[in-house]
């Protein structure tokens, strides 16, 4: 036979769904492990004898490893072959869950979620690309619906798992529980995972290590994610670390750009970007990226901070539309496998989520428990048709030896979306925050007969209460300044979601700028 066309006609040897839940037990066990540790870093802190502060490097640490492997991914599955990539990254994972889970202090805890991170950095990029190479472009919706739901389960359980295992058992075994897992894929991996004929050893030979381009990608990233990471808290540019890392971050990245762009052999292939499906997809998923992080941050800590409520009553509002996510991912997998334009599915989830995003803009202080349930549950309900379409989009008419590449970019870009989107929104919140104040500020006086009356209302109460004359007047002046506060924050949160929904809005006749794939319609080939 023909070699062009035995690589041409090649499928895997077992199952492709068989393959699908194989590597998404892997995706479930990092995304799981991203959002309880989360939940867990006040207990863990207080266990290792570290402030608040110096904890939160056990999540910085984790994410700027995974961020400086997952756009070299796709170049490190070409040079080492996916498989053994795929499940070296495994075998990382979870060797260093194991250590995580055993130590002693917090340096000792920093360097093992750095070795975890970029072992989880290297699993969703592998996944997507086993996944493409799996399916036929007709089924490959169904395939990455099946993934999505463990993308979107796992946080929806995270906190909550997370908060059980630290209350009843101890923090160590938020770690030890990735064990398992980690054996468990390990196994079905070497069984039933293979590499096609395009990724065999002749394909990879000769290739040359970019150490200019590796240098300048670990420098620019890990500068860069430090920054979004902990700007807000530093007051951004008026701390000389700030500035100095985004001095150095922000040119690297645009000279690894650069470089990439004109060498033979990238390790980030950016050259990929001048197709038009891709590049319109990779700006689809950065924007994703900030909605959906910036949108899970944003109603937890409204909950939280205006509402009053605890951690746990929080992930409660929440966890309903984990399960809706759930179950539209199948929809849409169903969706984007039959005769609809995918395009069309990407235009409707994003007028979708601009509108539920519109409406969260109805929140305020007395809002009902449910209220916040539903409006999440109808939040959500329009993301996967968003998430498939543009994933499946992703490799139309992208050479199949690219596919490592595809996903390696494509999930750099919708974790920069992220961080960007979340550090964006932290930002936006305090400034709107104190303009709310000062606004109201403005208004609270003596010469205001409203604010005064309201003021005389609340010392009279607190003196109804027990309270002599002086103590009360304090403690109205106290409940004043509260209710500002919080009405400033409402509004703040408001305006968020409001902004949100109109740069979702502005996106939604873009989809029609890629090309639609013709039914049957298979990748091209760097051989043909």
């Amino acid at each position: 036979m023909n070699p062009k066309q035995s690589h041409h006609d090649w499928v895997p040897s077992h199952n492709p769904w068989a393959v699908a839940l194989t590597v998404t037990m892997a995706t479930f066990m990092e995304v799981l492990d991203s959002s309880i540790a989360n939940v867990s870093l006040p207990h863990i802190a207080g266990s290792l004898g570290a402030t608040y502060d110096e904890a939160v490097w056990i999540l910085t640490s984790y994410l700027v490893s995974a961020a400086i492997v997952l756009p070299v991914s796709g170049w490190l599955s070409t040079v080492f072959g996916r498989k053994r990539f795929y499940m070296t990254c495994v075998a990382l994972f979870t060797v260093s869950s194991f250590l995580c889970g055993i130590a002693p202090n917090l340096p000792f805890l920093i360097v093992t979620r750095i070795l975890q991170g970029a072992g989880g950095g290297g699993l969703q990029p592998s996944e997507q690309a086993i996944l493409a190479d799996s399916f036929p472009t007709e089924k490959r919706g169904q395939a990455f619906a099946v993934y999505g739901m463990a993308v979107v389960f796992a946080p929806a359980i995270g906190p909550t798992l997370g908060g059980w295992i630290t209350d009843n058992i101890n923090w160590h075994w938020i770690f030890f529980i990735n064990i398992p897992i980690g054996l468990l894929s390990l196994f079905f991996t070497s069984r039933l995972v293979e590499d096609p004929p395009w990724l065999s050893e002749e394909n990879r030979g000769g290739i040359k290590i970019d150490y200019i381009g590796l240098s300048l990608l670990v420098s620019g990233i890990a500068c860069f994610q430090f920054v979004l990471d902990k700007g807000q808290e530093s007051d951004w540019f008026s701390s000389h670390l700030i500035t100095t890392l985004t001095m150095i971050g922000v040119p690297a990245l645009i000279a690894f750009f650069l470089w990439e762009w004109y060498h033979p052999d990238p390790i980030v292939d950016v050259r990929l970007l001048k197709n038009r499906n891709f590049g319109t997809a990779v700006a689809f998923s950065f924007v994703l990226g900030m909605v959906l992080f910036g949108s899970t941050v944003l109603i937890p800590e409204f909950l939280q901070s205006s509402l009053g409520y605890t951690a746990e009553r929080a992930g409660l509002a929440l966890s309903p539309a984990g399960f809706v996510l759930m179950f539209m991912m199948l929809v849409a997998g169903r969706l984007v496998s039959s005769k609809i334009d995918p395009r069309l599915l990407i235009c409707i989830g994003f007028l979708g989520t601009s509108f539920a995003l519109h409406l969260m803009t109805n929140i305020y202080l007395q809002i009902a428990f449910g209220t916040i349930v539903l409006l999440r549950c109808f939040q959500v309900l329009f993301m996967p048709l968003i998430f498939i379409p543009i994933t499946t989009l992703n490799y139309v008419g992208v050479p199949r030896e690219k596919n490592n590449q595809v996903s390696g970019i494509s999930s750099f870009m919708r974790n920069i979306g992220g961080s960007i989107g979340t550090s964006g929104l932290t930002v936006f919140l305090t400034r709107q925050n104190q303009t709310h104040l000062v606004s109201f500020a403005a208004h609270a006086n003596n010469g205001n007969p409203n604010f005064t009356q309201f003021l005389n209302g609340l010392k009279a109460l607190f003196v109804s209460q027990g309270f002599d004359a002086v103590t009360a007047a304090k403690k109205a002046l106290a409940m004043a300044y509260f209710n500002f506060e919080s009405q400033a924050n409402a509004l703040s949160f408001k305006n968020s979601f409001y902004v949100m929904s109109l740069i979702i809005l502005c996106l939604s006749p873009l989809p029609f700028i890629m090309r639609r794939p013709k039914r049957g319609e298979r990748q091209p080939s760097l051989s043909h």
